[in-house]
């Protein structure tokens, strides 16, 4: 569904993705590793094309998506939830939902919004309150909803156990279970590694912009120089590719 080829992301002078390889299949989990400045957002702000790729391709269903737009990219079944959530506070809960809904022209978002509702009893509780008064965990179940709200084939998270509590931990991830049971693919970055090893197929590790290693969960998560790696162990050795 997905195929990443030798992505580059420069800001000045600094080369914050260096050539990476990934992929994610149709209706896959796939989960991308690494410690903070390891150039995780980066990589998914060029996926999402927040931020031009200085070379590279981005495919999506065999489509370039390279060049395009995020709205593009939205339209054609690619969604990010961003990390910290960024839902707009000052509007709410439905308001930020129809936000998500901006690019639809099919007349059938009602349905999709009773869906959300449905899923997120407490979102639909507190419909028409701001934004700003929901918990961070409540937060984060409206920025996926929004996703949501799009329709997507695929969706992106960066960091979304982020500042949450356990119970809303272990809410989130046995969310992202449904909704790979639903058929959408899944692009996580998580900073639990644990949690994002046991739901995901395949991984990938990030160190300075480069992907180091790539295996299976199972493989990643019995990988003692991983773990070395995140306890501030040695570097974990390079790949010769994704």
């Amino acid at each position: 569904m997905l195929e990443v080829t030798e992505l580059d992301v420069v800001y000045g002078r600094t080369r914050a993705v260096k050539g990476v390889d990934l992929r994610v299949g149709a209706g896959e989990i796939v989960t991308v590793l690494g410690a903070n400045g390891a150039g995780k957002t980066s990589l998914l702000r060029a996926l999402h094309g927040a931020v031009r790729p200085a070379g590279g391709r981005v495919v999506f269903d065999g489509r370039d998506l390279t060049a395009q737009s995020p709205a593009a990219r939205v339209t054609s079944g690619m969604v990010l939830v961003p990390e910290g959530r960024q839902i707009f506070v000052s509007m709410t809960v439905h308001e930020n939902l129809l936000m998500g809904a901006y690019l639809r022209r099919d007349g059938r978002e009602a349905a999709d919004f009773d869906a959300i509702y449905d899923r997120f009893p407490n979102l639909a509780s507190r419909k028409y309150a701001s934004a700003s008064s929901l918990s961070g965990g409540e937060q984060q179940m409206l920025a996926i909803g929004r996703a949501l709200v799009a329709r997507p084939r695929l969706v992106m998270l960066d960091e979304p156990s982020l500042g949450l509590s356990p119970l809303f931990v272990e809410r989130l991830f046995g969310l992202l279970r449904e909704l790979n049971d639903d058929g959408i693919g899944i692009l996580l970055v998580e900073q639990n590694t644990a949690m994002a090893l046991e739901i995901a197929s395949r991984g990938y590790v990030l160190e300075l912009g480069k992907v180091v290693l790539e295996d299976s969960a199972d493989a990643l998560s019995s990988n003692t120089q991983l773990t070395e790696a995140y306890l501030g162990g040695e570097s974990l050795p390079e790949t010769s590719g994704a």
